[in-house]
């Protein structure tokens, strides 16, 4: 029984890595006629999925030439060169950034973007998605009272 229990464990543990999974076990039960035991479980996970098309609100963690990564949650976005609006252009230096030509609008490292998924990756250890700000909407989230 400790050996079937074990590979479950294992099994729980490879489908996602991080801060979640069984955190404590309790007492089986033997279940009369059946050969079963059930075990009251402690389980924590993440319920999360993002699809196709799901527009998410985002932190930008990096920025360079090639586009910017954000993430929402535990998921990580890239957002590539291509799919951000063509009035901005990436500015290098000190803090690299993605401004408009009059300068109005900036992307940078923590800054918040609302952008729309338009393709996931899922692995053993995270989600990874492609995300574009090319659409009506989306884009830098300007903090209202910033604007005063």
């Amino acid at each position: 029984m400790r050996v079937s229990l074990a590979l479950v464990l294992q099994r729980a543990a490879r489908v996602r890595g991080g801060d979640h999974g069984v955190e404590d076990i309790g007492k089986g039960l033997i279940r009369e006629g059946t050969g079963y035991v059930t075990f009251p479980v402690k389980y924590q996970c993440v319920v999360f999925r993002s699809f196709k098309g799901e527009i998410l609100e985002a932190v930008v963690t990096m920025v360079n030439k090639m586009g910017f990564f954000a993430e929402a949650g535990p998921v990580q976005i890239f957002v590539s060169n291509h799919l951000i609006l063509d009035d901005m252009e990436f500015q290098s230096g000190d803090v690299p950034s993605y401004t408009t030509s009059d300068g109005s609008v900036k992307i940078q490292k923590e800054s918040e973007v609302r952008l729309k998924i338009i393709g996931t990756r899922v692995d053993a250890t995270e989600t990874f998605c492609i995300g574009t700000i090319k659409d009506d909407f989306l884009g830098d989230i300007s903090d209202p009272g910033a604007a005063v």
